[in-house]
């Protein structure tokens, strides 16, 4: 941990909190489990473990798969510390703890080569799947092998596909990680799951793909604290403690209670049935701390909630190709009153970039763009954009400026939607406003997904960077633009900057973190004057915890790390 890459983690402070006290217990959920003690048995081995009380979770939206090759949702990602543990987890203060393996590779222990292009994992010999086969150096490469196979689909292969050369077993606890060249994001982009090639492999020789395997959606051999159990489609899912677990929990079991919206989960906390509420907007803090019994928790996590604009010629109107166009978009949506009236503005400022929760990387020279709908009546008088037929919506050779503005059902964001209609009114854009569920919303090009087909101009979402902490990703890249050519590309704005590229690829290898800091300046800087994506607000995750619920310490790298800590006080 002590070579330059590692420095850069160790300026991203996380925020932390551990919570402990009693209170009112959750309701309706499955009976615990006993907590008499289990005798040692006649050999003198110690005795087996025990657990005790359920702590009940509740998501907004529901998981969309449970194998981290398809999906990039968020709510499926908060499942993952349960299950399918990662080489190593990121405390509450961002630093990376060992869990698959016995110390975290580095230069100072030999584990990261002097040129940086050579990984090597060593495994912990007593970590077991939950049916008792053996973890090993055979499952990383089984992994590897079923992310690069082109007879399977994944949600995306980088950076496997551009920077991992070859994954190879040692032996049954060594893993050799050979790369192309140094690649500054490996920590959080490498191996952060792995797959069971004893479940897998089978299903793969007989299918010829994993895409289908019923592992997907009922991973009930995992490699965690707790088990998978059971998801009852549109209700719930249940975790179970895993007894073969070498750090085996205290809690019985973990149940994720699926609610419509977030009235249902607002009414659950205050009810105190849920233990930790998820996805709260600031809106709510006052109202679920008014009683003493529950505590909201603001943690960095890179969100900011934004709008990212449809470029692809294919697919979006016409007037979106006009980067003026496309300013006077920003500068007629007054986004501060929109904080100031439905959120907390202290906790959730208007932000710049996409990297503004990114810290170091955010760049504090950039302004949100603001509002001036003057300015933007200018910018499309000057683009050809009028209302000619005196209709109070602009149009150009015939076409009604009209914009599709689409996001989930999520409530907050339907009211948000309602107030920009009527700001962009005021310059005459009209807006067709589209809610998706979120199931639909987030689907790939191959299940029709509306954001990956481009049925929009303007999505708005909460996004990161999918390395977080660190703030590498390819979202905006020419490559990953989707199409039927390429269903598995993460662009679906279809935004292309061949500058852009060059800057992202030089930064991907650069190990220096002042150096990488100023490619990421000038990333920013390009994207900022491109008005192709548009900031709405810092997105910290706030999460409830009920005053029952003890040992709990978020991170914003996997929020339920340390979910075999936690226990239930009645």
């Amino acid at each position: 941990m002590k070579n330059k890459y590692y420095l850069l983690l160790s300026m991203l402070v996380l925020a932390s909190i551990t919570l402990a006290a009693c209170g009112s217990p959750a309701a309706e959920e499955p009976a615990a489990a006993s907590t008499e003690e289990a005798p040692a048995d006649t050999n003198g081995a110690a005795p087996a473990p025990t657990f005790s009380g359920t702590a009940t979770i509740t998501f907004v939206q529901e998981p969309d798969n449970l194998n981290p090759m398809y999906t990039q949702m968020s709510f499926s990602g908060y499942l993952r510390p349960f299950y399918l543990k990662p080489s190593w987890d990121f405390d509450e203060n961002g630093n990376p703890v060992p869990v698959l393996v016995t110390e975290v590779p580095s230069a100072d222990n030999g584990g990261l080569s002097a040129d940086g292009k050579t990984i090597t994992l060593n495994l912990r010999d007593d970590v077991k799947w939950s049916d008792g086969e053996p973890m090993t150096a055979d499952d990383y490469v089984f992994t590897f092998d079923m992310i690069m196979s082109d007879k399977n689909v994944p949600l995306g292969r980088y950076p496997y596909d551009k920077y991992v050369d070859s994954v190879e077993a040692k032996d049954p606890t060594t893993v050799v990680i050979t790369l192309k060249e140094p690649f500054a994001a490996w920590q959080t982009t490498l191996f952060y799951w792995i797959l069971p090639k004893h479940i897998l492999q089978p299903v793969y020789e007989a299918d010829g793909t994993i895409d289908q395997a019923e592992w997907n959606r009922n991973p009930t051999v995992g490699l965690g604290p707790f088990v998978f159990s059971e998801w009852e489609t549109g209700s719930h899912l249940a975790f179970k403690a895993n007894p073969v677990w070498y750090n085996p929990p205290k809690l019985e079991q973990v149940f994720v209670r699926i609610v419509p919206d977030d009235a249902a989960q607002e009414a659950a906390i205050l009810a105190g049935d849920t233990d930790i509420g998820t996805f709260l907007s600031s809106d709510q803090i006052e109202k679920l701390e008014a009683d003493g019994k529950v505590k909201v928790v603001p943690v960095t996590s890179g969100y900011n909630e934004a709008w990212f604009l449809n470029v692809n010629p294919d697919t979006t109107h016409p007037a979106m190709l006009d980067v003026n166009v496309r300013k006077a978009i920003a500068l007629a949506t007054d986004r501060f009153t929109i904080v100031n009236d439905l959120l907390m503005p202290d906790i959730n400022p208007v932000n710049a970039t996409y990297w503004d929760m990114t810290p170091p990387y955010q760049a504090d020279a950039f302004e949100p763009y603001p509002y001036d709908p003057e300015e933007a009546k200018r910018l499309l008088d000057e683009a050809g954009w009028i209302d000619s037929n005196g209709d109070g919506t602009r149009d150009k050779d015939g076409v009604e400026l009209v914009l599709r503005y689409i996001t989930n059902t999520r409530e907050l964001r339907k009211n948000v939607q309602a107030v920009v209609q009527q700001q962009w009114a005021l310059v005459g854009i009209g807006a067709e406003l589209v809610n998706h569920s979120s199931d639909i919303f987030w689907n790939t090009f191959s299940d029709g997904g509306p954001m990956a087909l481009g049925e929009y101009e303007v999505a708005e979402y909460s996004s990161a960077q999918n390395a977080f902490p660190d703030p590498d990703t390819e979202l905006f890249t020419c490559e990953q633009v989707v199409n039927a050519d390429n269903p598995d590309g993460t662009n679906d704005q279809g935004y292309c900057n061949p500058e852009l590229d060059k800057l992202f690829k030089q930064q991907a290898v650069e190990m220096d973190p002042a150096k990488r800091k100023d490619l990421f300046t000038q990333i920013q800087q390009i994207m900022y004057d491109d008005y192709v994506y548009i900031g709405m607000w810092k997105d910290p995750d706030l999460w409830s915890v009920s005053n029952r619920l003890q040992g709990v310490k978020f991170s914003g790298v996997y929020p339920f790390w340390n979910a075999y800590e936690w226990e239930i006080s009645e």
